[in-house]
């Protein structure tokens, strides 16, 4: 098959051959349609996050179809976990220890075949079509864990409008919650996208909104922009950071903390989450926003999200899917 392969951190992608891979007990063999570009690849490729295998094939927002039938499946990020550590067993699979995560430690979906472990799939809704659906197995799935985070707050900001916030935004409005957009400085085009979407202001991560916050989202791996969303947050309010990786966060005054506000984290994603947001997405109804690539330019598809090309998200389209 042909696949997208990442010899070592810092080394570019390359087209490679490799096996048709064979499942075992409990795993799937899926064909690959689609898979959604995540800034978490990113990481990976440079090694922020380090993978346990390589060569490897990148790759976490999997669509696919499962080989011999037509059952069509969503693969994540989270893709396994040991079942028996403190935090499986108290619902919090998310933090195991022991965890493997798809296009980490996992062969990923930059291939025209992938394998997964049943448990950890989960069945595409009906009435997305594979482009669309892609990008709701990571950008939706932590989206929607973040949102949660926020409690039931009115006036939320959304740091970095890409991926993921594109698909928030919608959740929010559909909420009742008023969207706050912040983007990089002079980024109108994504400005009017984040209007577009129902955001009631949109500007740069710099300014300060028209209000104050009840709660902040950052998507951005930015840590300078964690002091800015805490001066923005009215009393009680909670910053949420949504990434994987972040650089680090400069000092701030104890002042800008004060007033019960909050700084959390997401990690990762547990299949509850999966259930809940796949179920919703299409009550809403959540649409994605995409541009695809063909699988021999996932290496062209992750440069322009490194360089904030995209509005919405990317998907790799593999060939023979």
């Amino acid at each position: 098959m042909r696949a997208m392969l990442l010899d070592e951190p810092g080394r570019p992608l390359r087209v490679g051959a490799l096996p048709v891979p064979a499942p075992r007990d409990g795993e799937l063999l899926i064909r690959v349609h689609a898979c959604g570009v995540c800034r978490t690849d990113l990481h990976v490729l440079d090694g922020e996050v380090r993978a346990s295998l390589h060569p490897l094939v990148p790759g976490h927002q999997i669509v696919g179809t499962v080989e011999g039938t037509d059952r069509r499946v969503g693969v994540p990020w989270l893709g396994w976990t040991c079942g028996e550590c403190r935090y499986c067993l108290s619902g919090r699979e998310n933090l195991c220890d022991r965890a493997r995560f798809t296009g980490c430690d996992i062969h990923g979906g930059y291939a025209e075949y992938a394998v997964a472990d049943e448990r950890y799939c989960f069945p595409i809704p009906d009435g997305y079509p594979d482009l669309q659906a892609a990008p709701l197995l990571c950008a939706g799935l932590i989206g929607h864990r973040a949102l949660r985070m926020t409690g039931d707050g009115e006036r939320l900001g959304l740091y970095g409008f890409g991926a993921a916030a594109h698909i928030v935004s919608q959740v929010a409005r559909h909420e009742g919650r008023r969207v706050f957009a912040f983007t990089r400085a002079g980024d109108a085009a994504g400005q009017r996208f984040a209007r577009e979407l129902g955001a009631e202001w949109a500007g740069a991560s710099e300014e300060r909104p028209p209000e104050q916050l009840d709660a902040a989202i950052v998507f951005a791996p930015l840590g300078p922009l964690v002091p800015l969303a805490l001066k923005a947050l009215s009393k009680g309010g909670t910053v949420v950071c949504a990434g994987i990786h972040m650089s680090d966060i400069p000092a701030f005054p104890y002042e800008d903390l004060w007033g019960e506000r909050s700084i959390r984290s997401v990690a990762n994603l547990t299949r509850r989450d999966g259930d809940e947001f796949l179920s919703l997405a299409p009550r809403i109804p959540v649409r994605t926003t995409v541009t695809t690539y063909a699988l021999e330019e996932t290496g062209t598809a992750l440069d322009d999200l490194r360089a904030g090309r995209l509005h919405g998200a990317a998907v790799v389209r593999v060939a023979g899917g």
